[in-house]
């Protein structure tokens, strides 16, 4: 991504200061129509409000709140130190047993991964029994960053039962794992799965491009094959402005 400050003046040239709409509104407007044909792309840096009404000839508090409108519409996001940004296409998710990399692809996005750690490592109490093996049986954990064109999304953590350990960072970086899972033979058929939020902790708001001690949601899932083996656990976290989940909620 680009850190230059875009402002395609072409998308204002017809700003008509005499009518009856208000200056704020043709730019808020003009702005977000701009947004979303991709004119002004995803992940794009606009000029200061300073510069902007230099450009338009128009006062920074008329500037301030065209831009205000956007950002209450989710369209803009003010950072402390990088200034104002097209937010990224939020990736809505529908709850159900698939992966992120799945929704991503399937939603027209192309997904990134970083493994941040593979290792091996002897199944603590509660690891034991959240795979059902043996106290100290050597399972694999996995920490990967998932991403989006041009933009963090989640920090993905998951732990394996010991006959996965042969799945190497290398295919974990070209495929999803529960495509890696069905490759092997593998049918996932049900997952408890629980959703919720808390601040970011540790290094994630690093990896995740967000305010230190900042919200992201979270999911922990237990996932089981045909014959009810658990296949994988995993606690991920997710940046709100940029991931949603979907659920449908029947009357009974």
């Amino acid at each position: 991504m680009s850190t230059d400050a875009v402002w395609p003046d072409e998308v204002f040239a017809d700003l008509d200061r005499s009518g009856p709409v208000p200056l704020y509104f043709q730019i808020s407007s003009r702005l977000e129509r701009a947004i979303r044909e991709g004119t002004i792309p995803a992940g794009a840096r606009l000029e200061n409000e300073i510069a902007i009404g230099e450009r338009l000839s128009l006062s920074r508090p008329t500037v301030r709140r065209a831009i205000q409108e956007l950002v209450d519409k989710g369209l803009l996001v003010r950072r402390r130190g990088i200034g104002t940004q097209v937010v990224q296409a939020r990736v809505s998710r529908p709850v159900e047993l698939t992966s992120l990399h799945e929704d991503l692809t399937r939603v027209g996005h192309t997904p990134t991964t970083r493994v941040l750690s593979l290792e091996h490592i002897p199944a603590d109490d509660e690891t034991a029994q959240l795979l059902r093996v043996p106290l100290g049986a050597e399972i694999t954990r996995i920490r990967r960053l998932r991403g989006t064109d041009s933009a963090p999304v989640a920090i993905l953590e998951n732990l394996l039962p010991p006959e996965f350990s042969d799945i190497t960072a290398e295919a974990l970086t070209e495929h999803g794992l529960y495509e890696i899972l069905r490759a092997r033979g593998i049918t996932i058929k049900v997952a408890n799965q629980t959703i919720g939020a808390r601040r970011a902790q540790g290094d994630e708001h690093e990896l995740l491009d967000v305010p230190k001690g900042g919200p992201l949601l979270t999911m922990d899932r237990v996932a089981f094959d045909q014959g009810g083996r658990v296949v994988e656990a995993g606690h991920h976290c997710y940046r709100p402005d940029l991931y949603s989940f979907e659920t449908t909620l029947v009357s009974r």
